[in-house]
């Protein structure tokens, strides 16, 4: 059985027909039916969630082309009757794709974990009890209760509504919001004009309703849009860089293997032995870890980001939080209590006013859109009992018109009341009240009106106005009817900053982020919120401003200015992309309606748990509490993410490709192979665990105090600089075996093979940091890895396992030369470092 909606368009079925057809009812389904619905229909999302089962991510270990090479190679050595060569390497690529399949195991689950802590939730009626569930496990025939600032999570027939408006912007690009009432259309009614249906991705702007679920998932709308555009989230900067990365080393790659493979052949060395060597040399260059490296490490940083209740949702948004260099903030709630108390209540003669309040009151109490502090404040004032008024209509509030508009009545009196803006307020009035009762001409006023607006805002005070209207006998309002109105009065928010918020500011700046205040406030406030917390430059830019400039214009100004006032919610989008565009990697903390847009333009979007659902969906990270401190210590947290992370990459463009670039020209002189394939891939799977415990490594402070970002150029320089040292120390390795250890082939593989695998091992050390070695702490656990690995490079030859791998013991003298060098390499690497920093700037 298909979902209705295939068969024929829902809007134009009457709601018992429908319920029928769904086989549910008003009062929902039972709790079993939905878990049978779920199965049928699959999970509520527009793309499958890749699978990530025990079986599936083993699997995905053993998929990396080179991994499967080698398992050919290894059936080929066993029919070519060389058991050993086949146990050893099979034995080893098992063993590193199950330290694979632990690390990334254990990271997905523990990501799972932290995403369950934020997952948008809807309320449905389930065994006729209002329940919340997750949006996912919404199935057709759920009843759903909507209110405002929530998603639509599904294609819904309404069945009850109370003055319901919906933003369908992302689908139709219609700016005001519609109104959604219960009713049966024709089935040609075009998507815009479905105004008894509700669309996945939507979102309620003011009041509540009670729909049927019809369409979920691809089969919804918005799914069939997604499907045919193919969407999918655009990558980071970090996901680049390290796509380019893996490219680069796999091109030398390619070219090195397949050089060394043609010039062993030539030179009528066995083609299995060649084929083998040249194999295990690209696995050793090959960074096969670097998936499993990065998901254990932004898994790591999620955790440790958890317990400073910062909650990631996308993993790779870490990197981009560490990079960000400006952060666009609203400031109610943010940079204030965001909790705002009512100053006062005037009217024009400057003087508290009873009629203004109780105006304002009636405003507060009968509009049904979001709950909003300013109406909180208001209503914790009155003191007049408001049900003795009737209300008849509502024009809810909307992110354009910038004001509220609700229509009373009392002893046969119909009054439109109508909060706002002051400057969208003022627009509508044609009179304005002086004495009670006594209306005078707007003109006549303006003056004196504007005067005390900006005389209070400069006071930091959000003001907002009041106007009437007697609307005689009619009943019901709408958008036409907001003119010829009367002006009664002002009314003054305080809403004081945060406490220590000029610290939490100058903290930000000395990790290298500016603040920007994007607010939808007067010019006067916003400049006086600014100095109160510390921004040094005044310059205010405004939404009437913006509207005139180019977007040239707009790029040119935006960097040296740091407050945006009177913004309307599509300009902040407008700021953010200009921002970008100059260079920017650009934050942007929201939890309203209006914030959407902007939170998906930003390259990193923070929203709060409380905020709207539309807000807290379009977010990469959320926080649990609305304070910048806790981001402040999410940016440390991302900064020493992305710092470990590149530590693995600078490990494997240096030793690692050092040893392997040496191995490689050595074999041409050599006459023989410088190491034995299974020797070659013990190195590397040895070599492979202190790099495993990066993500718990300790970071410099100087790597956490300014934004980075992935820089190629730099870690090309990199590669050939300490590459090249490697591989000069392991030419002189080379010189002193052939030198002590003439025609001992299988004690030179072990000498090698010793100090190849303790100076990649030690190397760890002092790559990790920009300082001295013995000056930066390393983590714990890489230390020990490093020293075991090391200890067992050492000893590995004294062990029953040593012959089957060919490797031999060797004279004290021997390895104590091998030691001195090791330690000439330290002392050599630790100089150049310092040279390098110096004049390579990153």
């Amino acid at each position: 059985m298909t979902p209705y909606e295939e068969k024929l368009a829902f809007w134009s079925v009457p709601v018992p027909e429908m319920l029928n057809e769904l086989q549910t009812t008003s009062e929902g389904l039972r709790s079993s039916e939905g878990i049978e619905r779920l199965n049928k229909y699959g999970a509520n999302i527009l793309k499958p969630k890749k699978r990530s089962d025990t079986f599936t991510l083993l699997l995905s270990q053993f998929k990396s082309p080179i991994t499967l090479i080698l398992l050919f190679a290894a059936g080929m050595a066993y029919f070519l009757h060389e058991p050993t060569d086949t146990i050893i390497i099979t034995t080893i690529i098992m063993i590193s794709s199950l330290l694979g399949f632990w690390q990334e195991k254990g990271a997905a689950d523990a990501f799972v974990k932290l995403l369950a802590t934020v997952q948008i939730k809807a309320a449905v009626l389930r065994d006729g009890e209002e329940k919340e569930i997750s949006v996912e496990e919404i199935v057709p025939g759920d009843i759903i209760i909507l209110s405002a600032g929530d998603m639509i999570p599904a294609d819904c027939l309404i069945l009850d509504s109370n003055d319901f408006f919906i933003s369908e912007a992302t689908l139709t690009g219609e700016t005001y919001p519609v109104e959604k009432i219960a009713g049966v259309l024709k089935a040609e009614t075009p998507l815009a004009k479905r105004t008894n249906s509700l669309w996945m991705g939507t979102s309620v702007v003011s009041g509540s309703g009670k729909v049927l679920a019809v369409s979920t998932g691809k089969r919804t709308e918005f799914g069939k849009i997604s499907e045919k555009l193919k969407l999918r989230p655009p990558e980071t900067e970090f996901e680049k860089g390290v796509s380019h990365f893996g490219y680069f080393l796999m091109e030398v790659t390619m070219l090195m293997v397949v050089a060394i493979f043609a010039i062993n052949v030539y030179l009528h060395r066995p083609i299995l032995d060649s084929f083998l060597f040249s194999l295990a040399l690209a696995v050793g260059l090959t960074p096969q870890l670097l998936p499993a490296i990065i998901s254990v490490n932004l898994s790591h940083g999620a955790r440790e980001m958890a317990q400073k209740k910062v909650i990631v949702k996308r993993l790779a948004s870490i990197e981009n939080l560490g990079s960000m260099n400006l952060l666009c903030s609203d400031k109610t709630g943010t940079l204030t209590e965001g909790e705002l108390q009512l100053h006062s209540f005037q009217d024009l003669k400057g003087e508290q006013n009873e009629k203004v309040l109780l105006y304002a009151s009636l405003n507060a109490y009968y509009q049904k859109g979001f709950e909003n502090p300013i109406d909180r404040a208001i209503l914790a004032h009155n003191k007049v009992d408001l049900a003795q008024y009737e209300k008849l209509g509502e024009i809810p509030y909307d992110f354009v018109r910038k004001k509220l508009s609700v229509l009373v009545s009392k002893n046969s009196t119909n009054l439109m009341i109508t909060k706002g803006a002051l400057p969208n307020v003022l627009a509508i009035c044609s009179s304005a009240e002086v004495e009670s009762g006594k209306p005078l001409e707007i003109s006549t006023l303006r003056e004196r009106i504007e005067h005390q607006f900006e005389e209070f805002s400069e006071k930091g005070l959000r003001t907002l106005g009041i106007a009437y209207r007697e609307m005689g006998q009619q009943r019901s309002i709408g958008k036409e009817n907001e003119a010829d109105m009367t002006f009664l009065g002002f009314l003054f928010f305080f809403d004081p900053p945060k406490q220590g918020i000029a610290n939490t500011i100058e903290n930000m700046e000395k990790l290298g982020i500016s603040l920007k205040v994007i607010t939808g406030d007067n010019k006067f406030v916003a400049s006086s919120i600014s100095k109160e917390i510390g921004l040094r430059n005044s310059r205010v830019i405004t939404g009437s401003e913006l509207e005139k400039m180019s977007s040239e214009a707009l790029m040119r100004q935006v960097n040296d200015t740091d407050v945006f006032a009177e913004v309307e919610p599509n300009q902040k989008e407008h700021i953010i992309l200009a921002l970008k565009k100059s260079g920017n990697v650009v934050g942007y903390i929201g939890d309203g309606i209006n914030d959407a847009s902007a939170l998906h333009a930003a390259d990193v979007g923070i929203s709060v748990d409380s905020a709207a659902d539309v807000a807290k969906e379009a977010a990469d990270i959320v926080l649990m509490e609305k304070s910048l401190d806790a981001l402040v210590e999410g940016v440390k947290e991302g900064r020493k993410t992305f710092a470990n992370t590149l530590k693995y990459v600078f490990m494997a463009t240096s030793a690692n490709f050092g040893n392997m670039f040496s191995m490689a020209g050595a074999s041409l002189f050599l006459p023989f192979l410088p190491l034995l394939p299974t020797q070659v891939l013990l190195i590397n799977l040895l070599t492979d665990f202190p790099e495993m415990t990066i993500a718990t490594d300790s970071v410099d402070r100087e790597l956490v105090e300014k934004p980075r970002r992935w820089d190629i150029g730099f870690i090309r320089k990199f590669m050939m600089v300490f590459g090249l040292t490697s591989s000069i120390f392991d030419y002189l390795t080379f010189g002193v075996l052939l030198f002590l250890l003439p025609g001992m082939t299988e004690e030179f593989r072990t000498g090698w093979f010793m100090e190849s695998i303790i100076s990649a091992s030690m190397i760890v050390l002092v790559i990790r940091s920009r300082k001295p070695f013995f000056r930066s702490r390393p983590g714990k656990y890489l230390l020990l890895a490093t020293l075991l690995v090391g200890l067992l490079a050492l000893c590995f030859p004294y062990t029953p396992f040593a012959v089957p791998f060919g490797f031999k013991p060797l004279p004290i003298s021997v390895i104590l030369i091998l030691g001195i060098i090791i330690g000439l390499y330290i002392f050599t690497a630790e100089t150049i470092k310092k040279i390098f920093y110096k004049k390579v700037k990153f």
